[in-house]
């Protein structure tokens, strides 16, 4: 028989890597919720089983009984802006949306969180839940309930880090459509250096996990993680960068030298925090607490660690795609 998947958030940056991945890469039954179908790109009449759910997140109760028949169902969707919105999609209606699974079908049910709720041990950070944004306290609340609820053997949540992608005939990530910018201010940015790292990710990676995940008979088998145990946090990264890395990868790119006459502008906290000041920036809770942290790295997994092959495994081959 074949399975079932259940995507939200198909028509984002992300649903559109995994969408094309799972078209081209099984014979399994789509379902797509949507918003707007107009705004999905894909191609869906290359083969049969592609099926479009318009709809949103807070016309999930709609779809329950659909929904209970789903052997997979990988969630993207999420709201970013608005309290009260951000709670009810990111909150509220994910909750119920893997609340309406049916346990004795459902093989795998995979959640996407943000690693900003998450610190260097992938363990739930604190301050994220306190003043982290609207995003980031509902993620945070979201996770704690999803690991202690009925499908907890079976949930795979995923962290991607900074994530980049999008073409002509896919939406750009925020990050991809300010990298865009990168050559126009690549004679400043090769003055400046900073004490800080992290990770990014490109969709089209994200996309090759996600589907080796819900197409190996034993997920065990796919990397060598000695701690597999359901409920199941994989942060989705390649290998840690620092900022000074990912600047002079830039400039090499671009073939502009650093530092050649004059020695590069430290941006220490301290300093960034003058700048705040003089130019009365409003800055949040959340924001000093970042400015702070510098070094947001994690145990991380990418296409490597399943025996896949990155697509996109550092900044020159981000700027290549966008250039």
């Amino acid at each position: 028989m074949t399975k079932k998947v259940f995507i939200t958030g198909a028509s984002g940056c992300v649903g559109h890597y995994l969408v094309e991945s799972l078209i081209h890469k099984t014979d399994y039954e789509l379902y797509l919720l949507v918003r707007d179908r107009h705004k999905l790109k894909v191609d869906i009449n290359v083969r049969a089983g592609i099926n479009i759910v318009e709809g949103t997140m807070q016309d999930i109760e709609t779809y329950r009984d659909l929904l209970g028949t789903m052997n997979y169902v990988i969630s993207t969707a999420a709201a970013w802006g608005g309290t009260e919105v951000t709670f009810d999609t990111n909150l509220h209606k994910t909750v119920d949306l893997f609340a309406a699974l049916n346990p004795a079908v459902c093989e795998r049910a995979i959640y996407f969180s943000t690693a900003s709720i998450l610190d260097q041990d992938n363990q739930l950070l604190p301050s994220a839940g306190e003043i982290g944004t609207d995003y980031i306290r509902s993620k945070y609340a979201c996770l704690e309930k999803l690991e202690h609820s009925a499908i907890s053997d079976r949930l795979i949540t995923v962290f991607p880090t900074l994530v980049f992608g999008g073409d002509g005939n896919k939406p750009y990530s925020h990050l991809s459509g300010g990298l865009k910018e990168v050559a126009g201010y690549i004679n400043l940015i090769r003055w400046v250096k900073g004490d800080g790292s992290l990770h990014f990710i490109h969709g089209s990676d994200i996309a090759q996990i996600i589907t080796q995940l819900i197409t190996s008979d034993d997920c065990r088998l796919s990397w060598d993680l000695d701690d597999f145990n359901f409920p199941v946090r994989l942060v989705l990264g390649e290998p840690r960068l620092t900022v000074n890395q990912a600047i002079a990868e830039a400039c090499a790119f671009f073939k502009k030298p650093i530092g050649r006459w004059s020695p590069q502008l430290n941006l220490t906290p301290w300093l960034v925090d003058i700048v705040i000041k003089l130019f009365k920036i409003q800055v949040a809770e959340w924001d000093r607490f970042c400015i702070k942290q510098r070094h947001f790295t994690y145990k991380v997994v990418s296409p490597e660690t399943f025996g896949l092959k990155s697509n996109y495994p550092n900044i020159a081959s981000l700027l290549a795609e966008i250039n």
